[in-house]
């Protein structure tokens, strides 16, 4: 198998159907924002560690979830309707980034956040294309967190965390049905992971995964896309 080299400044990607087994595609170029959002567009998405070269994957089969079809597990409809969490969109996603590059995880993975790509999604942020969720504890601790990359009708997680029981959870499971309210088709969940599974989410052939992505890309949300609902229930 051959990984491609993207040369710094190169305006290219290989075709995905390049990718090997473990979806990695090539390697090199850089994260300035117009090559992030050329990536997505065509099914690619950035995942590399400290000292690692910048990697390109897409994977096959990939995960993914139609909002529409969320599944909300019994324990979170209980947290949900307590109101446990107040959910805000793009409140704090420089908190929510630079949380998910530093709180451990349960899988005792290390962080893939390094400081150039929470800057590199830090400016799709500020071009409105990259968005967060949050999770408020009562007492206004920001408790958890999601964030990712909104191409048309495409929502594209990256990451999420969480500090205290079910925050991050209820933070997706809000912009889930939001999403969904907007039009949204699908959400890219990238890995597939049993978290996401008990969310309703499945695994899609990497060429129907193109397919779909190339129609939703291009189609618009509805207008009040990214606007929080004044009361908004999620389990309504």
């Amino acid at each position: 198998m051959t990984i491609d080299f993207i040369p710094p400044g190169a305006d290219w990607f290989p075709d995905p159907a390049r990718a090997g087994a473990d979806g990695l595609l090539a390697f090199g170029g850089d994260l300035a924002p117009e090559r992030l959002v050329r990536a997505y567009a065509l099914g690619i998405f950035p995942w590399y560690g400290p000292g690692d070269p910048i990697l390109w994957w897409s994977p096959d089969p990939r995960c993914v979830l139609p909002p529409q079809a969320l599944h909300v597990p019994r324990s979170l409809r209980r947290t949900l309707r307590r109101r446990t969490y107040a959910v805000t969109l793009d409140r704090a996603f420089s908190r929510v980034i630079h949380a998910c590059a530093s709180v451990p995880r349960p899988e005792g993975q290390g962080t893939w956040l390094v400081p150039e790509m929470i800057e590199a999604y830090t400016r799709l942020h500020a071009m409105g294309l990259a968005h967060s969720a949050e999770a408020w504890a009562a007492d206004g601790t920001l408790a958890g967190g999601v964030y990712g990359v909104a191409l048309g009708r495409m929502f594209f997680g990256e990451s999420m965390f969480h500090t205290a029981p079910d925050a991050s959870k209820a933070a997706f499971a809000v912009l889930a049905r939001l999403l969904a309210r907007w039009g949204y088709g699908l959400i890219d969940c990238q890995q597939t992971t049993r978290h996401m599974l008990r969310f309703g989410a499945y695994e899609m052939p990497r060429p129907r995964f193109l397919a779909h992505l190339a129609t939703l890309r291009t189609t618009r949300p509805a207008p009040d896309a990214w606007t929080l609902p004044e009361g908004f229930d999620p389990l309504g």
